[in-house]
């Protein structure tokens, strides 16, 4: 199913939120509202949208965050030595053979050259590095936000899963394990029932127990609970004992750790997936909880090679079981209104538990996607959490022609405004733009959303009440809140020091990332990423504007000049024209401006000799395959495109280089040779 750009960006905003309040929920308070599958399900719809559109991948993307900050915990913190990463997920025996394709394009293999992998199931726990030196444990602690973790080494010596002292004389000076500690399914019923009787609060599952015992600031309360551990892989270290994964973990197995029984090396895909069967079939007869199998290449020089992409490692996968279905009664259809106008219609269910989680909504996308499955209100419908913001409607059991079918409004449910969807769009919008309170209010919170502006203390709640209360209109007046201090102050909830704080938060403010305030206005098509690109180029906001007016009005230099922004298209030209040609987004536009002033939009060099420049690869590269050789140069701040043009910088040329080495001549282009390349990345270190 299609969907505009400006969807796709509303959603990932949202997807954002969702994902970090619920990594949260999971990581921080050991509370989550969701099941696996709910969460992966957010995941995998956003890693979807930012393929589709890469352009506008965010700051706060879940793609580049990891658990969650520990800020707020009441133990210590620790720096990991080495990140504590996650992993990417695979639902499908494709995307398994494809990780193993991807894994042997990058390595420059050929297709019949074998790649040796590990596989074993992944428990459902909590994150856990041991840190041992000479031997003895000296330090434990969770993953964190895999930067910083939280210290739990009192509360470890209390699971008797983990050695204090590594068996054996062979242990490295410095070796930290990384594993799961988790609560085994008989563990946890016996303490629930012990919590019941207690009329204590009951956990959910039995991760939410481990992890709650786990992060006790008094370990004698970890004591009281049979936690467990299981020895997955490793972080600093200050010699590997064995050239593979797999010799590796023997070896840490033989000290003493735990290793899960069904580990083992494989060597193709159907052996991968042959183990992954076996294990989803013992699944109900395990005594631990588990949520999939993972994959690791065995050769850790290949790993090495084969690096990190954001925030998990490249030579790894986890292949997660698939998503649970049911059955229930779509008891109404609502229609709620975006911030860009469109109307999503929401099915409301009779309760129903998918996957360990109690759905009561679901999404039914738009009225293309009501007519395709023909449903109407009462109908018995299949339910599945997979692959979208909420739980969808995968099939209508309901057969039954007498039968109206649903109606999609013509007309606003907020405002009363037409509804239309534009010429070769599903989606259909409300007409009535900033006159319909829905939109007002979506685009204030987006305006103070974390992604743009992040005004701290403006929730969702605040800007509902203030703009009950006539306060909000646009998003200037959130600058003239200070006028209205006493105000606030006399409404229920709010003290001194609250409304001193979200004051404070506001004049802070008064300053903002011009690309951040660009984002912020909610313009049709113009996300966080194209916003930064439109600056990185004209750098201040009126020139923004102006240029956008001109190309509206057919000036093909200022049209030229938007266009060949890379990833920059005629869309976005129009959306931007169309804004300001509204009197009222121009209205809106001025008086903000009057309450704000942004600096000039600059972006920061990485310090290299290739920063900020463009590079191409051409040729045959002999050390390194294209995908690692691009990946080099991102990461010293360069772009890596795939053409030669008047913007290229330095072309790095392998043997059988052909074209792109003329015009690059042609065009007096810098040209190296791989072993020049390798200098360079060398250099950086």
């Amino acid at each position: 199913m299609s969907i505009s750009e400006a969807e796709a960006a509303n959603e990932l905003m949202r997807l954002a939120r969702q994902i970090a309040r619920h990594n949260k929920l999971y990581h921080a308070e050991d509370s989550p509202e969701v099941s696996d599958a709910a969460y992966d399900a957010l995941v995998r719809r956003n890693a979807e949208l930012e393929e589709q559109f890469p352009h506008l991948v965010r700051e706060d993307s879940p793609s580049k965050q990891i658990g969650h900050d520990i800020a707020a915990s009441p133990l210590g913190k620790v720096t990991h030595e080495v990140r504590m990463l996650s992993l990417d997920n695979a639902f499908a025996d494709e995307e398994v053979a494809e990780f193993i394709a991807r894994v042997k394009r990058f390595l420059s293999l050929g297709e019949g050259e074998a790649v040796a992998f590990t596989a074993e199931d992944k428990i459902d726990g909590l994150s856990c590095s041991l840190r041992y030196e000479a031997g003895k444990l000296v330090l434990a602690a969770t993953r964190g936000d895999g930067q910083v973790g939280e210290n739990v080494t009192p509360n470890v010596a209390h699971i008797a899963d983990i050695p204090q002292q590594l068996v054996g004389s062979n242990a490295p000076d410095v070796f930290e394990v990384r594993g799961e500690v988790y609560m085994d399914k008989q563990s946890f019923a016996a303490l629930n029932a012990a919590q019941e009787a207690a009329d204590e609060k009951l956990f959910a599952n039995p991760r939410n127990a481990a992890a709650g015992s786990l992060r006790q600031k008094d370990a004698s309360v970890t004591a009281k609970r049979p936690l467990r551990f299981l020895a997955h892989g490793w972080g600093a270290a200050s010699d590997v004992p064995g050239a593979t994964q797999h010799e590796v973990m023997q070896a840490i197995a033989d000290w003493g750790l735990p290793v899960s029984e069904l580990f083992i090396r494989v060597s193709s895909v159907e052996d991968m997936l042959a183990h992954y069967r076996a294990i989803e079939n013992a699944r109900a007869d395990l005594g631990y909880d588990i949520d999939g199998v993972v994959y690791k290449v065995d050769r850790l020089d290949w790993q090495k090679r084969l690096g990190f992409v954001a925030k998990a490692p490249r030579w790894a996968m986890a292949h997660k079981f698939p998503a649970e279905q049911a059955q229930t009664t779509l008891e109404a259809i609502d229609i709620q209104i975006g911030r860009t106008g469109k109307l999503t219609p929401v099915g409301r269910l009779t309760p129903v538990t998918v996957g360990g989680v109690t759905v009561t909504n679901v999404t039914l996308h738009n009225r293309d996607e009501i007519a395709r499955l023909g449903v109407r209100p009462g109908d018995r419908v299949v339910v599945q959490r997979a692959g979208d913001v909420i739980p969808q409607v995968v099939e209508n059991l309901t057969i039954d022609e007498d039968r109206p079918a649903f109606v999609f409004p013509e007309h606003c449910p907020e405002c009363g405004s037409e509804a239309v969807a534009a010429e070769g769009e599903v989606d259909v919008r409300c007409t009535g733009g900033l006159i319909c309170p829905a939109q007002r209010t979506e685009r204030l919170k987006h305006f103070v959303s974390r992604g743009a502006l992040d005004i701290e203390g403006l929730g969702e709640k605040t800007i509902d009440q203030f703009f009950a209360l006539g306060w909000l209109e646009s998003p200037a007046d959130i600058f003239r809140l200070k006028d209205r201090r006493d105000a606030i102050l006399a409404l229920e909830g709010w003290q001194d020091k609250s409304v001193d704080n979200l004051l404070a938060s506001v004049e802070n403010k008064r300053s903002p990332d011009a690309a951040r305030l660009l984002f912020g206005l909610g313009i049709r098509h113009v996300g966080a990423v194209t916003a930064r690109d439109l600056l990185k180029h004209f750098h201040e906001l009126p020139v923004v504007r102006e240029v956008a007016e001109k190309a509206r009005a057919g000036d093909e230099v200022a049209l030229a000049e938007i266009t060949d922004i890379d990833g920059i298209g005629t869309a976005v030209v129009e959306a931007l024209g169309d804004f300001f040609h509204e009197e009222h987004n121009v209205a809106v536009w001025e008086d903000i401006l009057s309450e704000v002033c942004p600096p000039r939009y600059e972006v920061e060099s990485v310090d290299s000799p290739v920063a900020g420049k463009t590079v191409v690869f051409t040729g045959k590269l002999e050390t390194m395959s294209r995908d690692e050789a691009k990946a080099q140069a991102e990461r010293l701040g360069a772009k890596a495109s795939g053409s030669v043009s008047a913007k290229t910088d330095l072309l790095v040329a392998g043997p059988g280089a052909g074209s792109k080495l003329k015009k690059a001549a042609e065009l007096g282009i810098e040209v190296i040779d791989e072993a020049g390349w390798a200098a360079i990345v060398e250099e950086v270190g």
